[in-house]
């Protein structure tokens, strides 16, 4: 064990965000830590490292761990260069060095003990020197920053100048470079493209320490980790695994509770069923049996509905019309910035239905490249054609489509001031955005708010071609699957722009690769895409196709007895039901017969004719045995 978070708490303004975390990190053991935005995952980590201070519980590290942390949000003002700060993460080893060189200088001159005593030295630092790797330190250096996107030519550039994505990218360098025992890592692959993300995907697999991870890059935690903790409502739920084990463990689980409520539930009407009907019989002994029945009811142990959570947007999108099949035709387009070549005499055409995803390295021109098609930028030369028909719905990842100045109210109601303000609030109360909260300026959203209300205005659009520029961006992972699953829904046409591979590989039908030397048609999802990168084949342009199996004998056999059970199952059930009522009718003839007997024995000519009273006497038992028979018959079906 290298970390323990036992029974942490932790409340803001009296609103509880954390309550009752435990979970242990072992020596070398990579995990991720999820949840819903506002789970407080990030609060956690601060918690951790002993910024934030727990309401109660202990956060306990094995004696002498060391930690390397890396936040979401990096302000470093440092005047160093890049390259300096990197060597004052290997001064240790850089000041080793330096004793090792003074000291083979020494050796030289001294005799005797002094030189037997700085031989012994000499031998203890260069094996530490070497258990450090400290020979590699400088290739180190530049491997880590070349894997993290710098070149090296930037290697000089003063920290102070750089953008808040490039300070991230040095901080986590910096992290790497000190091996920490444990690394905390707060949405590490934000800044970084998808050639970065492999090289730190190896980087963590392959680290001796162990990592804890904040991230909604669902592809890079199943790459990376082993095992997942989720922060639900406050509490903690450790699965072992990776993402994808966690997300089907998740829905077994889910599935699960919710069936064992649902049979309980289903259990609880039954009887509550059954002890009317008794009570409705009006006998004394099916009144006994009512009332056996309610008590064993009082007694069940009930199970609690599994907490559905409230932070699921409900996102539809449908287009008003169809589209002609020839949506998007693109000849010889070219695009530049000064002296910055984006991409010359670029072709591509996207057919009625594709979903195409749009990939390339930072700075290839892929944002540059939608905004062209979305007529937001012009292209220095070419042709862009639109197909008959087509309707544009466009979502901006730097939410420009949004007015900082409206409410969210507002910003729905001038893009579409057709609809009602009902309509309005239900629109946004999908979105999650109730009550006041619609009059809430867009100026003071988050980024994943901004990204609701953008969404809300896609789905209104009613676009037949969806463009969308890193749409998965800010938003959680439950709403990332929302949003997957209804593109995978979507009956229009998709091109988007993504680094979020797993989104990419749920839903492209088609992948465009683009790059200064042109761009590269995959016809299959993203991992399609990288079988024929990492295979070399650089123009695979033919079509990734599944036939569907042929049924063998055995499954039209299986078939057909499924089919079978199917019709004596339904037919059982008939059985049962036919059974119930007939039962049902003959007590409550049986109950009629004995009123009508009863109210006999008490007639005037009867109560003094000593043989007639016997006869009503033994026909009334005899029917209040039969009944006995029956009840306990009737309660047998209807347990069924």
């Amino acid at each position: 064990m290298i970390l323990a978070c036992q029974k942490i708490s932790k409340a803001f303004g009296g609103e509880s965000v954390l309550n009752n975390v435990n979970f242990l990190i072992n020596e070398g053991e990579k995990a991720a830590l999820i949840g819903i935005n506002g789970a407080g995952k990030t609060t956690l980590l601060k918690i951790i490292t002993g910024e934030y201070e727990a309401d109660s519980g202990e956060v306990i590290f094995q004696k002498g761990t060391s930690f390397g942390y890396l936040s979401q949000v990096i302000d470093v003002q440092s005047r160093r260069t890049i390259y300096e700060e990197m060597l004052d993460a290997k001064k240790d080893i850089i000041s080793m060095e330096q004793s090792i060189r003074s000291l083979e200088q020494s050796i030289s001159r001294l005799s005797g003990e002094e030189l037997s005593s700085a031989m012994e030295e000499y031998s203890r630092l260069t094996e530490r020197f070497e258990q450090l790797g400290g020979y590699a330190w400088k290739s180190e250096i530049t491997g880590v920053l070349k894997g993290l996107g710098f070149q090296e030519e930037q290697f000089d550039t003063p920290i102070h100048t750089l953008s808040g994505g490039q300070k991230t990218r040095v901080a986590l360098s910096r992290i790497l470079l000190i091996h920490p025992d444990l690394i905390l890592l707060d949405e590490p692959t934000n800044h970084l493209d998808m050639e970065s993300i492999h090289w730190l995907e190896t980087f963590l697999s392959n680290y001796r320490g162990a990592v804890l991870i904040v991230s909604h890059d669902r592809y890079f935690l199943d790459r990376v980790v082993s095992k997942v903790i989720e922060i639900e409502n406050g509490e903690s739920l450790v699965f072992q695994g990776n993402y994808s084990q966690y997300a089907e463990k998740k829905k077994a689980q889910r599935d699960a509770q919710m069936k064992q409520y649902l049979n309980q539930q289903q259990e609880i009407a039954h009887q509550e069923e059954v002890i009317t009907k008794l009570r409705s019989f009006n006998r004394e002994k099916s009144i006994k049996r009512a009332e056996s029945r309610e008590k064993m009811l009082s007694k069940m142990e009930l199970v609690d509905k599994p907490v559905m959570l409230n932070s699921q947007m409900r996102l539809s999108l449908e287009p008003e019309i169809l589209s002609g099949n020839d949506v998007l035709t693109i000849e010889g387009l070219t695009k530049s910035f000064g002296e910055k070549h984006l991409f010359r005499n670029l072709n591509l055409s996207i057919k009625r239905g594709e979903v195409v995803g749009l990939l390339g390295a930072n700075g290839t021109g892929k944002t540059t490249l939608l905004k062209i098609i979305n007529r937001h930028l012009r292209a220095d030369s070419g042709r862009i054609q639109y197909g008959a028909k087509v309707t544009i719905g466009y979502y901006d990842q730097e939410q420009h489509v949004l007015n900082d100045e409206n409410t969210i109210f507002d910003e729905i109601s001038n893009a579409y001031p057709k609809l009602t303000n009902t309509r309005i609030r239900n629109v946004l109360a999908a979105f999650l955005f109730t009550g006041d909260r619609v009059f809430q300026q867009i100026g003071t959203l988050s980024g994943g708010e901004k990204g609701r209300v953008s969404l809300a205005k896609l789905m209104l659009s009613n676009a037949n071609f969806l463009i969308l520029d890193e749409p998965t961006n800010h938003l959680d992972i439950q709403s990332r699957e929302i949003l997957e699953d209804a593109i995978n829904q979507y009956e229009g046409t998709v091109f988007y722009v993504s680094h979020d591979r797993y989104f990419i590989n749920r839903t492209a039908t088609r992948i465009l690769d683009l790059s200064p030397e042109g761009i590269v048609n995959y016809k299959g999802n993203y991992t399609y895409y990288l079988e024929q990168k990492e295979a070399g084949n650089v123009a695979a342009d033919s079509e990734s196709v599944t036939t569907a199996p042929v049924a063998s004998q055995n499954d039209t056999t299986s078939s057909r007895e499924d089919w079978k059970k199917s019709r004596e199952e339904a037919a059982r059930q008939r059985k049962r039901a036919n059974d119930l009522k007939k039962t049902e009718n003959e007590i409550s003839r049986l109950e009629e017969e004995n009123d009508t007997i009863k109210e006999a024995m008490n007639l005037p000519e009867n109560t003094s004719d000593a043989g007639k009273l016997m006869e009503l006497s033994l026909q009334y038992e005899k029917n209040e045995q039969l009944l006995l028979e029956l009840y306990d018959r009737w309660e047998e079906l209807s347990e069924e």
